[in-house]
């Protein structure tokens, strides 16, 4: 085996062993062969998840010439390996990450020109059912928060209104999130995360909330967010809220935002922390700073304890929003005069785009 099946093999290897993906190390792995596609070099693996389970099929690559570099299209559908199609199984892997990222970097484009995205916030309430009843929602949002909405001028389940400049949209979607979007996503809450698969799977539309902040501060077109997104998940066939990269299950985001009640920051539902362990280290990151004009931030391979890393993501992220502070490439950040963690803006890890590494 050459250096670059070698560095394949331990790539494939390692994403595979994500947490939303197999979650452990195959228990068997092999190249099963190789293709070249667009002045590429690819690698076919068929790889077991347990000694006695069926092999299945994942594409490594792309590689140019020799070099052990590859351009991150990785990628397992989790099916069946089969000899015969394997490899057209690999292309069309392929030439579905290839037009992901050619959308990706297209919508990027578009958000430079439309300025960046802080003050807006998107989610969607997974429901078992496709309804809305608009009315039941204005009357609930009036008990909930003292927030009048105004009514809709004819009948359909969508309903856009004002709050100190702000404004709210909520409609009714007669079919689950695009793509699978939301049980994919829905792997990465590693508190409920089988109740929130569940909840994913189950859901048959969906209600699309925006939140404009407009003339507002990103805070508090946040906290509209929550309000307006936690009332919706009262309803009888709301099942979660995919939101900020992670589904929530209703009585714990509700929990949340009733903390606004007491004057807290409803951080949980404004801003998704991940953690991950694996035996380099526990590493994190955020989902939804990016709505208060803030980089993502991360902690990648620490030795401190999973709880410690969270508390400090949590902190972090607390402070960035309640003050609205910035965080510098090469400074250092502490909550003490000996505590200097250092701060690097590169290319996310486990974010889209650039994002803030505390070395922690």
């Amino acid at each position: 085996m050459n250096e670059q099946a070698k560095a394949a093999t331990a790539v494939m290897e390692e994403w595979l062993s994500h947490p939303q993906e197999l979650g452990k190390k195959p228990a068997k792995l092999k190249i099963a062969g190789t293709f070249d596609l667009h002045g590429l070099h690819y690698y076919i693996f068929k790889f077991k998840k347990s000694i006695f389970g069926s092999w299945k099929v994942a594409v490594c690559g792309g590689y140019e010439g020799d070099g052990v570099g590859h351009c991150g299209h990785i990628c397992s559908e989790m099916e069946d390996y089969d000899p015969s199609t394997a490899q057209e199984k690999c292309v069309a892997m392929v030439e579905k990450i290839r037009q992901y990222w050619i959308d990706r970097a297209s919508a990027q484009e578009e958000k430079k020109e439309k300025g960046n995205s802080a003050g807006k916030f998107l989610g969607f309430v997974l429901l078992s059912t496709p309804e809305f009843d608009v009315e039941a929602f204005r009357n609930a949002l009036k008990e909930d928060w003292e927030i009048e909405a105004e009514k809709p001028e004819n009948d359909e389940p969508v309903i856009v209104f004002h709050v100190d400049g702000m404004l709210a949209s909520v409609a009714l979607m007669e079919a689950p999130v695009p793509n699978q979007e939301a049980e994919y996503w829905a792997n990465s809450n590693f508190m409920t995360r089988e109740k929130s698969i569940a909840a994913a799977k189950a859901h048959k539309a969906h209600l699309m909330v925006i939140i404009m902040g407009l003339g507002s501060t990103p805070l508090n077109a946040g906290m509209l967010f929550a309000k307006v997104t936690s009332t919706c998940l009262k309803g009888s066939n709301a099942l979660g809220i995919y939101t900020h990269g992670t589904v929530w299950l209703p009585e714990h985001y509700i929990l949340g935002a009733d903390g606004m009640k007491k004057g807290e920051l409803p951080l949980m539902n404004l801003v998704f922390i991940g953690l991950y362990q694996d035996d380099k280290g526990v590493s994190s990151w955020t989902n939804g700073l990016d709505s208060f004009g803030k980089e993502e931030l991360e902690i990648l391979n620490s030795s401190h304890s999973p709880s410690e890393v969270y508390d400090m993501m949590w902190n972090i992220s607390s402070y960035l929003i309640k003050e609205g502070a910035v965080l510098h490439d090469g400074e250092t950040l502490g909550y003490s005069a000996e505590q200097k963690l250092p701060l690097t803006l590169s290319q996310g890890i486990h974010v889209d785009g650039p994002s803030m590494k505390i070395g922690f």
